[in-house]
């Protein structure tokens, strides 16, 4: 039985002692600093609600939209938003 715990307790500071030699090469690998995507969303950025539509050109329905309204525009056609007031009306009472 005692043989058993000294085993277990060999094994868990070999384990402990590998932790810590990984954890400090791989901070030494990074300079101590963790990598972290860029913040890519749109609504944070300051000109997407300023820029013209990059699709603007091939598309009439794009037209003096801003970027931040083409994706909002993509998005409701995605999900099939009514369009118009007219498709909207249509969609309210049901015809």
């Amino acid at each position: 039985m005692r043989k058993q715990s000294i085993n277990k307790m060999i094994f868990a500071g070999t384990a402990f002692a590998g932790g810590i030699i990984l954890f400090k090469n791989i901070k030494k690998k990074n300079g101590g600093k963790v990598w972290v995507y860029e913040d890519n969303d749109m609504r944070n950025s300051v000109n997407v609600d300023r820029e013209e539509s990059v699709n603007a050109k091939y598309d009439d329905a794009e037209k003096g939209l801003t970027q931040l309204d083409s994706a909002f525009r993509s998005e409701w056609q995605a999900n099939g938003f009514p369009q118009t007031h007219r498709e909207l009306e249509n969609f309210e009472t049901g015809k």
